[in-house]
């Protein structure tokens, strides 16, 4: 597992979580690198979920939450589930538009 300039690790006591966090600006520059990293280390381990905490986001555009989700869509196909948590503002807000609150594990943003 390795991180980048936009994401860190840390193991969960629980024996099932991988938690990764992601901050700054993401869009299309760091979208692929988001996407390979967080696949890579989702194949990479024995852990059951993945825990994405976008709190420290403070940009998302079209190309990186499409990146997330196909995140989503390889992990599951491996059997791991996939969750956002502690969305920033501007993940809520994308998150809103494009209708992905279920696909993230996410209560509908009012």
């Amino acid at each position: 597992m390795s991180a980048s300039d936009v994401i860190t690790y840390e193991t969960s006591n629980d024996g099932i979580t991988l938690r990764a966090a992601l901050s700054g600006e993401l869009d299309l520059r760091d979208a692929d690198e988001v996407r390979d990293n967080l696949a890579a280390a989702a194949r990479s381990s024995t852990y059951q979920v993945l825990q994405i905490d976008v709190s420290e986001v403070t940009l998302i555009d079209s190309y990186a939450l499409g990146a997330l989700v196909s995140v989503r869509n390889s992990v599951a196909a491996a059997g791991m589930r996939v969750t956002l948590i502690n969305p920033s503002p501007p993940v809520a807000k994308a998150i809103q538009v494009t209708g992905l609150s279920d696909v993230f594990g996410l209560p509908p943003l009012e």
